[in-house]
């Protein structure tokens, strides 16, 4: 078995069915859903996902040649409630998926203990994606427990009942 190709396809499966149950949460969402917070110091759905874009967009794009965190990035911009549309969230959320998935389809096993930077910090790519990985599952949790909060009685399960 080829270890570093069984890897990527592992984690790249694991990424997909992140993202594909966070998309089963939000599209039971009403767009004023989307954006609901409990108070003024939390995030909504919508602005978690501009977190998560931005920081797929930074981390991700010439991943393998440049400092994940990018010059451009304003991280704290992240948290400005500037989307007003559900269409306006997805297409972000398309963005920085699409951005993720082209550098993670693109690593070859000899990449895998290749040395890149995030923050100037130093990490293996191995330990790169495993950094996305908690990210990633970190805010997607988030996400999936606000619109179980929000549907309550009306929430469709994403994986199996209670007493099944």
């Amino acid at each position: 078995m080829n270890i570093g190709k069984e890897y990527l396809k592992t984690v790249t499966q694991r990424f997909v069915e992140a993202k594909v149950t966070a998309e089963k949460a939000i599209e039971q969402l009403t767009d004023s859903e989307l954006f609901w917070s409990p108070n003024e110091d939390s995030n909504s759905i919508a602005i978690i996902i501009k977190h998560m874009s931005g920081n797929m967009v930074s981390r991700w794009t010439d991943f393998l040649t440049t400092d994940g965190e990018k010059p451009y990035r304003n991280r704290d911009d992240e948290f400005a409630g500037d989307l007003t549309t559900k269409e306006q969230v997805m297409e972000r959320w398309k963005l920085g998926w699409e951005t993720f998935f082209t550098a993670l389809n693109n690593l070859k096993e000899e990449h895998l203990l290749q040395t890149i930077t995030i923050r100037n910090e130093r990490h293996s790519v191995i330990e790169a994606i495993e950094r996305q990985m908690y990210h990633y599952s970190y805010h997607i949790g988030q996400i999936i427990y606000i619109a179980k909060y929000l549907k309550s009685s009306d929430w469709q399960t994403l994986t199996i009942p209670r007493k099944k």
